[in-house]
């Protein structure tokens, strides 16, 4: 039985969504969470997934959502971002369901002072739900990790009860993520703080499971945003194991993962160990760094290729008066570029185990 026999094709949310991460934990595999700025780099995800028959993760960063809608927009407010933001998910729903594979639409890191934007982002929500009985978004991300652990879970648990009632997943934070991305910047924290603890995870499933089954947690174990040179970053997955084993013995369940865990800060991250933090309850990984480097990668390759045609509009190495404006189409080069991401995207979904699963 595949993926299909279980959940219809395009975005998926609430129980369907449920049904699509517990599936990949009995399966074990994960699903990428690829970062989009623009209906380019959605549309090369989308095609990536539909080609090795596999669910992928769409997802709008706060900073991503902003430039989605146009960097001639204020966004003091976060006005951009939630336009942004919910014109990503609008699109993303128009065209999933013709790719043929089940999407979940997210949006990644909202720290405590990027609140507005997450407040803006679930009004719509809400209002969708109104209208279709389902949430605009499949999931959204809270990253209150600079927080106290105390406001950090008393903050989720206001959104998740709010989140609840229209069936929408809240992805939470516990443990910081190092390094720096889109305007959130931990290069100097302690080390310690990169590594969740199971007492933490414990009181986080237990808070959050008197309200809904709807959530999973980013937990710290070494995670660091971009690519670093080998060494640089001391993963440690097999806690996650830790972790798991820790809830199973307060819970006296039977399942041997009851946690579903987010992997953040995958990029450059060795086959090893993302193998392992799938084995040990991993359903999600974010990815992002390498991707963009993959979109820039063909568009340097084009160029490099199409040198001589692209240096005026007229005249090239096959004459003066040649024309070069199927050259400097676009349409030509974004398109380059679309593919070279998705060979990367389909690259991360084989890492985790995410090939063949419709």
């Amino acid at each position: 039985m595949g993926l299909l026999d279980i959940v219809p094709a395009g975005v998926v949310t609430g129980k369907n969504l449920l049904k699509v991460f517990e599936y990949a934990r009995e399966h074990n595999f994960a699903i990428p969470a690829i970062n989009c700025t623009s209906t380019s780099t959605v549309n090369a995800a989308l095609e990536a997934a539909r080609d090795i028959k596999s669910p992928i993760i769409i997802q709008f960063s706060q900073g991503g959502a902003a430039y989605f809608a146009g960097k001639g927009l204020d966004n003091k407010n976060q006005e951009a971002s939630i336009i942004g933001a919910v014109a990503g998910a609008q699109y993303v729903r128009a065209v999933a369901k013709a790719y043929g594979i089940p999407v979940i639409v997210h949006s990644d890191h909202c720290a405590k002072k990027l609140l507005p934007w997450f407040d803006g982002m679930l009004a719509a929500d809400e209002q969708y739900y109104k209208a279709h009985g389902e949430p605009l978004f499949s999931s959204h991300m809270l990253d209150l990790s600079e927080e106290t652990k105390e406001e950090n879970i008393e903050t989720c648990l206001k959104y998740l009860k709010r989140m609840a009632a229209i069936e929408c997943w809240l992805e939470m934070e516990i443990g910081i993520t190092g390094g720096e991305e889109d305007g959130v910047d931990n290069s100097g924290v302690d080390n310690s703080a990169l590594y969740t603890q199971p007492e933490d995870i414990w009181d986080i499933q237990k808070a959050f499971s008197e309200v809904t089954d709807l959530f999973s947690i980013a937990a710290g174990f070494g995670n660091v945003h971009g690519v670093y040179a080998p060494g640089n970053v001391k993963l440690h997955p097999e806690l996650l194991g830790k972790h798991q084993a820790y809830v199973v013995e307060q819970l006296k369940c039977e399942n041997p993962k009851p946690v579903f865990f987010v992997f953040h800060g995958g990029s450059g991250s060795s086959e090893a160990e993302i193998t392992e933090a799938v084995r040990n309850g991993v359903v999600k990984m974010n990815v992002d760094t390498d991707t963009q480097w993959a979109y820039w990668e063909g568009l340097r390759n084009y160029y490099e290729a199409k040198k001589g045609y692209l240096q005026t509009q007229v005249g090239n190495p096959e004459g003066e008066g040649k024309p070069n404006k199927k050259h400097y189409d676009p349409r030509v080069f974004i398109r380059e570029c679309e593919k070279s991401m998705s060979k990367r995207v389909q690259q991360a979904c084989d890492n985790l185990g995410n090939v063949d699963k419709l």
